[in-house]
């Protein structure tokens, strides 16, 4: 068994610019890695089959999984006659705003292109992941980046400051397409991302707080008050900055001081039941 570590992604940044002719929305947004990861299994198989393993009732078995479409992508491209057993140990909340799936897909593509002998470059594996999702490319390249586009233009970044992510989920799920659908562009307060760069640049922590911002939080936070409700009770317990992760419904407290992560999170538990406390990671890992 070939294993492959998927990380959780945040959005530090995310600005919808307007809406595209294909009827996607042409988006800016800073993405980070955390140091929350679902772990990918992967076995050779001499059947040619793809099946993927899931104790996560949440997380399909089928050609609707994420996991599945980048080894049938790669499978069908490169004319593997092999195939391939994936196991996926979940740890990411599954329709969080966390990239859960597409992270799956993205170490897929980078665990198959080991095991089944591709040699195919990052960029490569990344351009790959376009034709399965608008996060894929971000998670096969990991680390810090500006995403633009569709959200699959991905221009490298350093590490933003060393810091704390405390993550609370609520229970319920949030449609991405219905956020966006309901999205008024025209109304739009933009973050200013390229405040956010700079803060990143510096590793200045307290204009990276200063600088976070997400054009779909307000949405998301009129349709779902539990999530506004978390974002305050976070806030109130002394994260530095709190801001929601992609369309939701997490939300994500940056932490300075290691002293103040233990009662953010002891205290969120009252209110939430998935409260995770991760260190940012920030940087690419390399290609195995």
């Amino acid at each position: 068994m070939y294993y492959v570590k998927a990380p959780a992604k945040i959005n530090l940044t995310l600005d919808v610019l307007h809406k595209r002719p294909d009827g996607y929305h042409e988006v800016e947004m800073i993405m980070t890695t955390v140091d929350l990861a679902d772990r990918i299994g992967l076995e050779v198989r001499e059947d040619g089959a793809i099946h993927i393993l899931s104790v996560d009732r949440f997380v399909p078995n089928d050609h609707r999984n994420l996991a599945y479409q980048a080894a049938k992508i790669l499978k069908d491209m490169y004319r593997v006659k092999k195939g391939v057993s994936i196991t996926i140990e979940k740890n990411i909340p599954v329709a969080a705003g966390l990239a859960g799936g597409s992270s799956d897909a993205a170490a897929t593509l980078k665990g198959l292109n080991v095991i089944w002998e591709l040699g195919l470059s990052l960029d490569e594996l990344a351009e790959i992941g376009t034709k399965i999702g608008s996060d894929v490319p971000f998670c096969v390249y990991g680390g810090t980046a500006l995403a633009t586009g569709r959200g699959e233009r991905i221009q490298e970044l350093p590490s933003p400051a060393n810091c704390w992510i405390i993550l609370a989920k609520p229970i319920l799920g949030v449609s991405t397409a219905d956020i966006y659908g309901s999205l008024k562009v025209n109304e739009i307060k933009h973050p200013n991302t390229a405040q956010m760069i700079q803060s990143i640049q510096q590793k200045d922590f307290d204009l990276m707080c200063a600088s976070v911002g997400n054009v779909l939080e307000d949405v998301t936070l009129k349709l779902y008050p539990e999530v506004a409700g978390l974002k305050d009770q976070m806030k109130k317990f002394g994260a530095d900055a709190v801001l929601m992760s992609g369309s939701g419904p997490t939300v994500f407290g940056i932490v300075d001081h290691e002293t103040r992560v233990q009662r953010i999170y002891n205290g969120l538990r009252g209110f939430c039941d998935e409260v995770y406390a991760v260190r940012l990671m920030g940087d690419r890992e390399p290609l195995a």
